[in-house]
């Protein structure tokens, strides 16, 4: 095998360690869990899940994480009439929609399941 044969297969085998890296490490906090979903959502999952040899609860794990991070950012900011800072001379009301009282139950639950 010449130099360049040998130097080829050892950057293959550096992107194959990379990508399970990448991959071990995206996947370190995947859980199993039970859920009920639509037929027509079952079976993109599992077209998804076939188009990139994953298994399908990989593929509806990381879905569910990047729609939950979608939904967080949309939660609407709902001023109260308390002011809890102040910033370059604008106040600052305190939040009373759903994202503070959600981020409270996730503090609850983490803290009862010792996350």
């Amino acid at each position: 095998m010449n130099h360049l044969g040998g130097l080829r297969q050892q950057q293959g085998f550096s992107q194959l360690l990379d990508s399970w890296e990448k991959r071990s490490s995206d996947n370190a906090d995947l859980m199993a869990a039970n859920i009920a979903i639509h037929k027509p959502d079952q079976i993109k999952l599992q077209a998804l899940a076939e188009l990139y040899q994953l298994p399908e609860g990989e593929i509806t794990g990381h879905l569910l994480h990047h729609a939950l991070k979608v939904l967080e950012a949309t939660m609407p900011y709902v001023p109260g009439s308390t002011v809890i800072r102040i910033e370059e001379g604008d106040e600052i009301y305190e939040d009373i929609g759903p994202l503070p009282r959600y981020l409270e139950v996730q503090k609850k639950l983490r803290k009862k399941s010792g996350v």
